[in-house]
């Protein structure tokens, strides 16, 4: 669903801010480009079909403030580990979702087949965009899916997850700590982290939860700071972006940024 194509952007907030009246007209671009329904973002100029204003978004009960999105996403998680998820069954939503989307959270999580975000949140086909990749950190491929679930999609939400017992953080401590070298492709997870690790100072048997922690929380920060569609939608409280560590002992989601 787009954002209402009556709200006014103030024009003088535009013109002090070149990139961000770039970013709408790329937006608009993309959306019509794209041929998504119920996704897109207004034009420059305003102008959008009344087919499109009429609408129905697939899920109604997605269309959610940052605020709400989290408390949401909190309560399926408490299901979760209370054992009382519920079930799914395709055919609820099969219809609905044919022709769009419209997810109420992104999830940056770990690609750890212990950590699926649709189960340790209770949700269904529809609810969360998820990116996936070991150690969960940031690259331009991530920061390019997450500027598209939030400028197309809509998703006021964007949580960076971690978990206890990443290997790809344990990696990058041997890494910096040890030296040590990994082949091929693997060496890239632990230099992405390397900076995690280098912020926390103890060596302690708690060191591999602390950069964990450490990990996901300068996430949040990048994505905070370092890009000026999610800046945008930021300074227009239109997003929240948080941390969450995954346990994997009780399957609890702690909120840690």
């Amino acid at each position: 669903m787009c954002y209402r194509c009556d709200q006014k952007i103030d024009q003088q907030d535009l013109k002090q801010n070149p990139s961000k009246r770039s970013f709408l007209k790329l937006a608009a671009v993309s959306a019509i480009s794209l041929g998504l329904t119920g996704a897109g973002i207004a034009t420059a100029q305003g102008k959008q079909s009344a087919k499109t204003h009429s609408k129905i978004p697939p899920k109604p009960e997605n269309l959610l403030t940052p605020d709400q999105a989290l408390e949401r996403l909190m309560k399926g998680n408490e299901r979760y580990v209370a054992g009382q998820s519920i079930p799914l069954n395709f055919h609820d939503v099969q219809d609905a979702l044919v022709n769009g989307q419209n997810p109420y959270a992104t999830i940056l999580g770990c690609s750890d087949s212990r950590v699926s975000p649709e189960h340790c949140f209770d949700e269904s086909h529809g609810d969360l965009f998820v990116a996936r990749g070991a150690g969960n950190y940031l690259t331009a491929d991530n920061v390019a899916t997450i500027e598209y679930s939030v400028a197309v999609l809509n998703t006021p939400l964007i949580m960076v997850l971690g978990h206890e017992s990443c290997g790809a953080v344990k990696a990058a401590i041997e890494a910096v700590d040890h030296h040590k070298d990994f082949p091929g492709h693997i060496q890239l997870l632990s230099s992405a982290i390397a900076p995690a690790v280098r912020a926390v100072s103890d060596n302690s048997s708690s060191r591999l939860i602390n950069v964990t922690k450490k990990n996901v929380i300068l996430t949040v920060e990048r994505l905070r700071n370092k890009t000026p569609i999610l800046d945008y939608y930021h300074d227009q409280k239109r997003i929240r972006v948080v941390g969450g560590l995954y346990h994997l002992d009780t399957g609890r989601v702690e909120l840690i940024a």
